[in-house]
């Protein structure tokens, strides 16, 4: 076998005497991809991060820079997991690469850490975003009470739980009309900032790296930020299953998505910019309200009401791919059993989106934004880098493998060298026992390995309750689709 074998069988459901396979449903065409990566891109990240990758850069200039760059590095690395997509057409992304390419190991540490950490905790933060600017409608002038937003920011988990778990067709629909609100939204603001441009707002453009912050760690932590923003270009890989010609509409999908949200991205900056100074751009704790209270004056609202639907949408996304890639794991076997079924009627892996959903309340309730954010960034990479030199591997050892679609070798090449340094850049220069305590948290996935996975140690009495949720929730094992 040219790729190690899977570990375990397309199960199958008696449904009736027929014996009918259970399976999720192929729904996700070229619209709904791009809507998908877009619409999980655009989220939080454009409105929250600009002051704080600001901050750490010093200047204007050095700030889009690190923006485009962001982009770039976000495009070259979702051709590269369109190839990778192209050789493994199954759902599951990095966790589903890593399986194949590198085994059980490597991939349980990946779902373990993903699953409990990193989704939910990306989740949380988009939530936490999107509660932020919703309850500030209902306090103009004031900061908003913290129990209020995180309330607020359980409520739209919930919400989003309910939708997800009734019907994938609903799913895409709610991503299609929500990414058309805030490409919208963005589009309003850049076309705001040339207008001012037109005006002559070009003082923060003018000697605009004056002040650049030089240091390691604080690139580092500013591409950080800004690939938050740009987060999601992976996620189509998540649903491979469930994509219309996947071999199509993969590359179809990166290659209209990523190039429209840097392009706005930019351009949404720039408007910033000349809206408002780096000081008052800083200090702004909602820069895209701040804004439209200095352009917009008492139409202002409207940025606050896009910015909302544009985190919900986001939210949606990051909630669908998130509770697949805990659905997958567990048809692998390296989950409880529970969570790698869907429900007999509406085919959606209800129990893996509830499981997300109960750790992402738990994430709402102990952090923050900021420290959620950073944390997400440095697992996400290491994970990330590990799953491009996958790419690498299947690119020099097995060019024989059928593919439809293939990148230059030095774009996977430049991807590694970037995870590399986004990993290494804030351990080296500013270390943090957060870090460490991450890389432990990791590590200790190998304790439920061995017995759970290794060893295939399953207890008697979570067999029984395993059996229980079945029937409460009415879900069952599901098959592979075959692409």
């Amino acid at each position: 076998s040219i790729m190690r074998k899977r570990k375990t069988t397309d199960s199958s459901t008696d449904l009736s005497e027929g014996r009918e396979n259970l399976r999720l449903k192929q729904e996700v065409g070229l619209i709904s991809g791009v809507s998908l990566i877009a619409g999980t891109m655009v989220g939080s990240g454009i409105f929250m991060s600009p002051e704080w990758v600001l901050y750490h850069m010093g200047s204007p200039a050095s700030s889009l820079l690190i923006w485009a760059s962001c982009g770039l590095l976000a495009m070259l690395g979702a051709l590269s997991y369109a190839e990778l997509g192209t050789i493994i057409k199954e759902s599951g992304g990095e966790y589903i690469y890593i399986l194949r390419i590198f085994g059980p190991l490597p991939a349980f540490l990946f779902a373990y850490s993903s699953v409990i950490l990193v989704r939910p905790g990306s989740l949380a933060a988009v939530c936490l975003s999107f509660a932020e600017y919703a309850v500030a409608l209902f306090y103009p002038g004031c900061a908003s009470p913290q129990i209020v937003i995180k309330c607020t920011a359980a409520a739209c988990i919930l919400l989003l739980t309910i939708i997800n778990c009734l019907n994938v067709k609903l799913v895409t629909s709610v991503m299609n009309i929500f990414t058309a609100a805030k490409l919208l939204a963005l589009l309003m603001i850049a076309v705001g900032g040339l207008v001012l441009l037109a005006k002559g707002h070009t003082q923060n453009f003018q000697n605009g790296f004056q002040n650049t912050t030089a240091g390691i760690a604080p690139i580092g932590v500013a591409f950080y930020q800004g690939l938050w923003s740009y987060d999601g270009w992976n996620n189509l890989n998540y649903v491979t299953e469930e994509l219309k010609k996947p071999e199509v509409t993969l590359p179809r999908a990166v290659m209209i998505a990523i190039p429209l949200v840097t392009c706005l991205y930019l351009l949404v900056n720039v408007s910033y910019f000349a809206a408002m100074t780096p000081s008052e751009l800083l200090s702004s704790g909602a820069v895209a309200v701040t804004w439209g209270d200095k352009v917009l004056g008492s139409w202002a609202w409207l940025i606050s009401l896009f910015v909302v639907l544009s985190t919900f949408g986001s939210s949606n996304g990051t909630f669908f791919s998130g509770g697949r890639l805990c659905y997958i794991a567990a048809r692998e076997g390296h989950m409880p059993d529970i969570l790698s079924m869907a429900h007999v009627r509406r085919l959606t892996p209800s129990p893996a989106l509830m499981f997300t959903s109960a750790m992402s309340l738990i994430m709402i309730l102990s952090g923050s934004f900021t420290t959620i954010v950073n944390f997400f960034s440095f697992i996400a990479w290491f994970f990330y880098g590990m799953t491009i030199l996958g790419l690498l591997y299947l690119k020099i050892k097995k060019p024989e493998l059928p593919r439809s679609y293939k990148v230059p070798i030095v774009i996977p090449i430049i991807v590694l060298v970037a995870a590399v340094y986004l990993v290494l850049a804030p351990i080296i220069d500013q270390p943090k026992f957060e870090f460490l305590y991450l890389i432990l948290f990791t590590l200790s996935g190998i304790i439920f390995y061995l017995p759970l996975v290794r060893f295939k140690y399953h207890p008697r009495f979570l067999q029984r309750i395993t059996l229980h949720l079945q029937l409460l929730l009415e879900v069952a094992p599901t098959a592979r689709n075959k692409n």
